[in-house]
């Protein structure tokens, strides 16, 4: 698919409702802000904007929804990330019931976009957590007791080991946590869907328009092959993909791959043998495993996050172990579809949301460390207000959070964390 040059074509670029192309920039234009990404925070910061009365020009140096916004598991689960609870040295217990809070809140504005605009995109609700150790099953109890004292709303439940078929038939997990206010989708159709509902609020949108160059300044100037553009402000939503367009928040995420597999559609009764209630689910490895059902009944499964720069050569034969492990039913099924992207993972694995102290009119948003999918809306969400509104009160709180950079450089970002990312893995498997 030309839509799709990352490995193979995903299952997302071949099924997706809507992908006609958007012009490239050729010429000059002005606007009050200017985005650069064309993915989900891009995109949700450009609409955050138009819908409260700014002009926006949006720059996408592929097509939108190309990097780990059109490619992701589909995951829609509450939170920030990991647990925020450590973060309360810099923000505070109010803090950090505030970035609590937030996990849950994006999830609701992600539905309420999807509502609002009527974008198909196959939201399903529905998530299991699955422990891979009974500690971990003990520890959801924890978890369960905190969503009820923060008040939250939707059904939770506890599943045993014994009881584990009622959500997935394998017999690899020792319990999991039920939660029904987090649930599954196809990005690829959100984003794009997002993309149009902004275009309709009058957001400029342009494709395969990478910015080369970056004049800063009272106003921005952004240089294009065959355009600029000026603006006030400026927002850099390039996560995973921002290279040295901007080196003092590139070397603070460490750009990691991530793949995706995609079975033949399975038949009915088996589709449900499997996953009995359609939920999306995901383990708690270091390593971890994530699956679903896709609206035409092909599982979905993905993980195996890379860290050394270096991609399988054959995604499909590396993720096949993966799959078998956790359904050897599927021993005979056929792959349809392999890919990966690049994800943006922090030395905290917390966002990183502000402006640039040396250029305080613009603003950045990455490092969603695997949890993007509903976390940039929440931070699209915070950027809008800043700009628009001068101030922001969750914005403050998220730029409060210090973030290293790699150590290293360029060249050794990427083998240092693996040999970290391998320790942790060894004391997993001996733990």
């Amino acid at each position: 698919m030309p839509f799709d040059t990352q490995h193979t074509a995903s299952y997302y670029a071949a099924t997706a409702r809507n992908t006609a192309p958007y012009p490239s920039l050729d010429g000059e234009l002005s606007a009050d802000v200017c985005v650069v990404g064309g993915g989900l925070t891009g995109v949700n910061t450009a609409l955050e904007l138009a819908e409260r009365g700014l002009s926006v020009v949006l720059l996408e140096g592929r097509r939108i929804g190309w990097g780990a916004s059109g490619r992701n598991g589909g995951q829609l689960i509450r939170g920030i990330g990991h647990d925020v609870s450590g973060f309360a040295r810099y923000v505070g217990d109010d803090g950090v019931r505030y970035l609590k809070q937030a996990g849950i809140d994006s999830v609701a504005l992600v539905a309420s976009r999807i509502e609002r605009y009527g974008i198909a995109c196959d939201l399903r609700w529905g998530f299991c957590e699955l422990a891979n150790t009974p500690a971990q099953f003990a520890a959801f109890k924890e978890e369960q007791d905190d969503l009820a004292a923060l008040g939250y709303r939707h059904e939770t439940r506890l599943i045993p080991a014994a009881r584990m078929q009622e959500v997935v038939a394998s017999d690899q997990y020792a319990g999991g946590l039920v939660d029904m206010g987090s649930g599954h989708l196809h990005p690829l159709d959100l984003v794009q869907g997002e993309a149009r509902a902004a275009q309709g609020l009058g957001v400029r949108i342009f494709e395969q328009s990478p910015v080369l160059r970056i004049e800063h300044g009272p106003t921005v100037t952004l240089h294009t092959a065959r355009g600029k553009v000026r603006a006030q402000s400026l927002v850099l939503g390039c996560n995973a993909h921002l290279d040295e367009l901007e080196p003092r928040l590139s070397g603070k995420v460490l750009p990691a791959g991530s793949y995706v597999v995609a079975t033949e559609p399975l038949p009915e009764a088996l589709a449900r043998t499997l996953i009995p209630q359609n939920m999306a689910l995901c383990d708690q490895k270091v390593g971890l495993d994530y699956y679903r059902l896709t609206a035409d009944r092909r599982l979905l499964f993905g993980g195996a996050c890379h860290y050394s720069g270096r991609d399988p050569k054959d995604i499909a034969a590396y993720m096949r172990p993966k799959v078998i492990k956790v359904f050897p039913q599927l021993a005979d099924i056929r792959i349809d579809f392999q890919w990966g992207g690049m994800i943006g993972i922090t030395a905290n694995r917390f966002p990183q949301v502000g402006r640039l102290s040396q250029h305080p009119n613009v603003y950045y948003a990455q490092g969603y460390s695997g949890h993007g999918l509903n976390v940039t809306h929440w931070t699209a969400k915070l950027l809008a207000e800043g700009i628009a509104l001068g101030q922001s009160k969750g914005l403050d709180v998220f730029s409060a959070v210090p973030h290293l950079t790699f150590p290293g450089g360029k060249a050794l970002r990427s083998p240092l964390l693996a040999m970290g990312m391998l320790w942790y893995r060894l004391r997993e498997a001996l733990g």
